[in-house]
């Protein structure tokens, strides 16, 4: 049996996989996004494309970097083999990067969570104060729609 026709099912296996685990992170995650941003369609759509395509480029790399294997020509057996190895590395990385994928998103989830809690809990300013903020934050009634968008906190500068 040729290399060439195991090399060829091994793509056609790992490319299929591939699109098919991405496919389910792309709606999985945008729907947890939704969830994490109050509704953000935009931001939840964003976010899950920068994931997804990061996780493509991860998986097809490894697919591309693992495809070479030694020895020109193999038989049946040795084909089978090969291949079920191959598929194998490629369901354990696209099983982790999956698994990447959701700390990074529970991670995210988190900190937007905490930062909510401590814009809700901090006192509002006295008229009498002297620091005041360049720039307020619009309260998600303002915005059109009324959903929130998740902007990151302001650096803080020393004076």
């Amino acid at each position: 049996m040729s290399i060439v026709i195991t090399y060829l099912a091994y793509l056609l296996v790992s490319i299929g996989l591939t699109f098919s685990v991405g496919q389910v992170l792309s709606r999985s995650g945008r729907l947890f996004l939704l969830d994490v941003l109050d509704g953000s369609d935009g931001a939840a759509t964003g976010i899950s494309r920068l994931n997804v395509v990061t996780f493509y480029l991860i998986s097809l790399g490894f697919v591309a970097l693992t495809m070479r294997t030694s020895g020109g020509s193999v038989t049946a057996r040795q084909a089978i083999e090969l291949l079920a190895t191959k598929i194998g590395e490629v369901l354990l990385v696209l099983g982790a990067l999956y698994l990447g994928s959701i700390v990074v998103l529970t991670g995210l989830r988190r900190r937007l969570r905490a930062q909510a809690q401590a814009q809700a809990s901090s006192p509002a300013p006295s008229a009498g104060s002297q620091a005041t903020p360049a720039r307020a934050p619009a309260s998600p009634a303002a915005r059109p729609g009324g959903q929130a968008l998740w902007r990151p906190a302001p650096r803080r500068t020393a004076q």
